[in-house]
């Protein structure tokens, strides 16, 4: 059965909060129109053999919405889409904001459909992020405003496309990250020792092999191509870390806060390379 025609869920459905939640918000391409390949902009780039503007079709996607040349991607200059991580949001704008109608079948929907995405997309990080810190022990002093949190951005993301066009994301977020900061603190305060705080660091191609930054704020810090090899990244707060290129192999991510699907498939790792529990080993590792 094509994608299109898969029953739409439940509109009242939500992730649940806590305990394993993670899967309604790692991608499921096989419910999605395929729009991250159309709404989304790529630039010719080491990341993207060909250039292509918002809103069009990648020459690769066919007709039942799957990538053609999606066991060949790296090898076809396509890296970037082995990276991406849309947290669920594809899935979600395609199955419950629009019923299971497809951009295609109903090309009014077309423009409305990539813009919720957009929105969706970011929604949903938030909502991996909260999801993660309502289970976490150490969050218990905020645990009900991460609750009530959660609750509110589930709520926009199962608006109308209209809805969620209106949504002030920005502000949202903000709201969201004075918690998740407060989070962050109540976390690394439990490990020993004194903490490095790396918060927007340039660490790019940084000699990091073998370093202790167990609890270590690395919020926002550039990490590109960075030796992190044997590195001791546990209870780190990885939020917006630029982990590009990045040589985590060997490296212990267990219990490191706030790391997404795109960060480690942006990264380059190995069987050694320990993650936190939800978070897949990606293929070309």
């Amino acid at each position: 059965m094509s994608p299109s025609r898969r029953p739409a869920q439940d509109r009242s459905a939500a992730p649940q909060a806590e305990g394993g939640a993670r899967l309604p918000l790692l991608s499921d391409c096989g419910d999605c129109f395929g729009l991250c390949c159309v709404a989304l902009p790529f630039a010719r780039s080491a990341d993207f053999a060909v250039d292509k503007e918002a809103g069009r079709p990648c020459a690769n996607l066919g007709d039942d919405f799957r990538c053609g040349i999606h066991q060949e991607l790296r090898p076809r200059g396509f890296s970037g889409c082995t990276v991406f991580e849309c947290f669920g949001a594809g899935q979600k704008v395609s199955q419950v904001t629009f019923g299971g109608t497809d951009w295609r079948s109903a090309p009014e929907t077309a423009r409305p459909m990539f813009e919720a995405f957009g929105v969706m997309r970011q929604l949903h990080e938030l909502l991996w992020y909260l999801t993660e810190a309502v289970a976490l022990p150490a969050a218990r002093p905020v645990r009900a405003e991460l609750r009530d949190a959660l609750a509110a951005t589930e709520r926009l993301t199962l608006g109308t496309a209209a809805e969620l066009a209106a949504v002030d994301v920005a502000g949202h977020r903000a709201t969201v990250n004075a918690l998740l900061l407060r989070v962050s603190e109540l976390v690394r305060a439990k490990v020993p020792g004194r903490k490095k705080e790396r918060r927007g660091a340039d660490l790019m191609g940084a000699r990091l092999k073998g370093a202790g930054l167990q609890g270590a704020n690395l919020r926002g810090a550039y990490l590109i191509a960075a030796d992190l090899r044997g590195a001791d990244l546990r209870s780190a707060d990885m939020i917006g870390a630029d982990l590009r290129d990045a040589d985590l192999r060997g490296a212990d991510l267990t219990g490191a806060i706030f790391l997404t699907q795109a960060q480690v498939n942006a990264a380059r790792g190995d069987a050694a390379t320990r993650l936190p529990e939800g978070l897949r080993r990606p293929a070309h590792w």
